[in-house]
């Protein structure tokens, strides 16, 4: 199985997935808002994560209205959220194995 961080799609494949115009994709990329990997031939290849980015940005921008600039805002404020979010859940693993620890051992 393929990782959805494996770049594999080249551009004219991932445009075609979006429906979106390749140069659509190198605007994007030059305003840092999508970093395709680069092939040895410098070949840019996109992954099943990025494709996944696009389509957020296309729901955003399409379906509610929101800038380019405000997607963009938006995808990297849930991307912290869902830092934080895993962040709290290890503090919480970390809290109850330090109350587990001071809690008295039962006498066998």
């Amino acid at each position: 199985m393929i990782s959805e961080e494996e770049p594999c799609y080249v551009i004219s494949v991932a445009a075609r997935m979006l429906g979106m115009h390749a140069q659509t994709l190198r605007y994007y990329e030059r305003m840092g808002i999508i970093a395709p990997s680069r092939s040895r031939g410098r070949i840019r290849l996109y992954s099943q994560a990025d494709i996944s980015r696009l389509r957020q940005i296309q729901r955003l921008i399409n379906d509610l209205g929101v800038n380019l600039a405000g997607a963009e805002v938006i995808l990297r404020l849930n991307r912290r959220i869902r830092q934080m979010e895993d962040e709290m859940e290890e503090l919480r693993i970390e809290l109850q194995r330090l109350r587990d620890e001071r809690l008295p051992q039962p006498m066998e």
